[in-house]
């Protein structure tokens, strides 16, 4: 049982954190802005040497369909990225871990990330796609995008350092 677990909490963290933690990366760089500011614009940097024939889209161009398809990604991967923490804690109870602190802290964080991604993340990428606006709103998107999967990284670290565990 404790294998399963473990292989269930670890595959739907590489898919699913993973997932919602790349689209959410991804979605500033395609996201509409106001005034149709290309994405060298708002911060990225597109090749300007870039193939521009007639329908071909240069790298730096905004995709609508492409930030809708990463917003709703984010959603889906999110919803069943809840699988993590739910395998997590009955291996931590399996393993009789629950009262270690690196499990704690792991818990906490995840719980902030997940409050991030519901609160900040996902409500700001849907305000995007429906009115586009200052490409200074996606900088912050992106930066708080940034801290989601920075907190995502240091619960990795957590549980690869135990630090505190009982053994």
């Amino acid at each position: 049982m404790e294998h399963l677990l473990l292989s269930v909490h670890v595959l739907a963290a590489i898919v699913f954190v993973g997932g919602s933690a790349v689209a959410t990366s991804l979605f500033p760089r395609f996201a509409p802005v106001a005034g149709g500011v290309p994405a060298s614009v708002a911060g990225d940097t597109a090749d300007p040497a870039a193939d521009t024939r007639s329908g071909a889209r240069s790298p730096g161009e905004r995709n609508p369909a492409v930030a809708a398809l990463l917003h709703r990604i984010t959603r889906g991967y999110a919803v069943a990225g809840v699988t993590v923490p739910v395998a997590g804690i009955a291996l931590a109870l399996f393993q009789g871990r629950m009262g270690e602190i690196w499990v704690t802290v792991a818990m906490l964080l995840t719980a902030a990330a997940g409050i991030l991604l519901a609160a900040q993340i996902h409500p700001r990428q849907r305000d995007a796609l429906r009115e586009p606006g200052d490409p200074r709103e996606l900088r912050t998107l992106s930066m708080l995008a940034g801290i989601y999967n920075l907190v995502w990284a240091v619960v990795v670290v957590l549980m690869i350092v135990r630090p505190g565990a009982a053994e």
